[in-house]
């Protein structure tokens, strides 16, 4: 029982992170969109934090594994409160380029931030599911990586609503307050070992890992990355100029889908024990996976090619890319704690999500690159070449060394 309410606690300090941090990005971005911030200018504000989030998931899993999950966890919240606090003091008034570095310190907060938490979330499951409920770990890993979708998704609504009631600045201190909340409740219940290794881990061992860690890793770097070079400019863009939509219209739009392949993580289990004889998903699952999203981000451009309606295809391109990703990335959250060996999870983990924002950065950077020189076609074929790359990596995955049945895992789950 102690075990499901720490895990309880974290889940819920990870949701209510997630939401403030949806929240802001849509509350930066229509913020400084209404001051008259170029599409340039608007992309640097969040260039750090993609860039810290590298940094942080590097070095991230180390500061865990010799202070604890909680400690971890704890800081996250701390300073994306930090973060939160600083926008607030934010002029109209102040010189332009003064707000961009401004904004860009203080979203290296949050991303740092965001980074240390969900971390620190993902590596507390490991160490609260009972040694060999690998199925009951599926689950769970499941449950945390599709509400976090759900929840970002969500959080896109909120910073839109909280902007038009509220105003920047009462925002921001809003979802402070909240978090202060949420930080205070945790501190006095987490238990204090949590997560903590019990040898000493020196830096280097954060390059001295298993190769399946490694090569999850590579296939996570490119899995990112084939999302974020259409998703993050060419998709927005194109539905904005070629199709017409309205601000608001696109901004719901790609909120729906963060939601909607939030909910496919959730219950990735369900649909996945139909393909997977009723056991926690092995090696073969992610490699099946990976080819069909190179599969679609193949027909996508084809299509457009051959003069399918546009809204039509890039639509529908979307929303099977969105499944077909969705449970490809529950796989890999799943399968990076089923290799982990229990003392160093924090490190996996740490090393696995540090792939995860590197590929996010190349994606965000590529997006915008590729989509100046050759529009929404070149995004779609540069996806592409990312969905197959991960694809090719995924065949040298090992499958883990134990899986369960996954009817087992509600028993498995009552029992913690």
């Amino acid at each position: 029982m102690r075990a499901l309410r720490s895990y309880a606690l974290v889940t819920a300090a990870y949701w209510a992170f997630t939401l403030t941090d949806g929240a802001l990005r849509m509350l930066v971005l229509l913020h400084f969109h209404a001051l008259g911030y170029g599409p340039v200018e608007l992309a640097f504000l969040f260039l750090f934090y993609e860039l810290f989030g590298v940094v942080t998931n590097l070095f991230g899993g180390l500061l865990a594994a010799r202070m604890g999950l909680r400690a971890t966890l704890l800081g996250g919240l701390a300073l994306q409160i930090g973060a939160l606090g600083m926008l607030s003091f934010v002029a109209p008034t102040w010189p332009r380029a003064s707000s961009v570095a401004y904004v860009m310190a203080a979203q290296a907060l949050s991303g740092i931030a965001k980074d240390l938490t969900k971390m620190s979330a993902k590596s507390a499951i490991k160490t609260l599911v009972p040694v060999g409920a690998e199925s009951s770990l599926f689950k769970w890993v499941a449950i945390l990586t599709g509400s976090k979708n759900a929840l970002k998704g969500a959080g896109f609504f909120l910073g839109g609503l909280l902007l038009s009631w509220l105003g920047f600045k009462l925002s921001l201190w809003s979802m402070a307050s909240a978090l202060l909340a949420i930080l205070l409740g945790s501190t006095v219940s987490l238990p204090r070992e949590l997560g903590k290794a019990k040898t000493k881990n020196k830096l280097a061992m954060l390059f001295a890992k298993d190769p399946a860690i490694n090569r999850l890793s590579a296939a996570r770097f490119f899995l990112f990355g084939a999302r974020d070079i259409w998703f993050v400019v060419g998709v927005p863009v194109f539905l904005a100029t070629a199709l017409g939509w309205s601000f608001t219209r696109v901004g719901s739009s790609l909120a729906l889908w963060v939601m909607g392949y939030g909910v496919i993580q959730s219950v990735a289990p369900a649909i996945l024990a139909r393909f997977a004889g009723g056991r926690a998903p092995r090696a073969g699952v992610a490699q099946a996976l990976a080819f069909g999203l190179a599969a679609v981000m193949g027909l996508v451009p084809l299509a457009l090619s051959l003069g399918y309606p546009r809204e039509v295809v890039v639509l529908g391109g979307l929303g099977l890319f969105g499944v077909v990703f969705a449970l490809n990335s529950s796989v890999h959250s799943y399968l990076v704690l089923a290799y982990s060996d229990g003392d160093r999870v924090a490190l996996d983990v740490g090393f696995y999500y540090m792939a995860n924002a590197a590929g996010r950065l190349a994606g965000t950077l590529l997006s915008g690159l590729v989509y100046q020189a050759a529009g929404l076609p070149g995004c779609l074929w540069a996806s592409f070449a990312f969905a197959l790359t991960t694809a090719l990596i995924s065949l040298s995955l090992p499958s883990p060394r134990a899986a369960l049945p996954l009817s087992a895992m509600n028993a498995e789950g009552a029992s913690d």
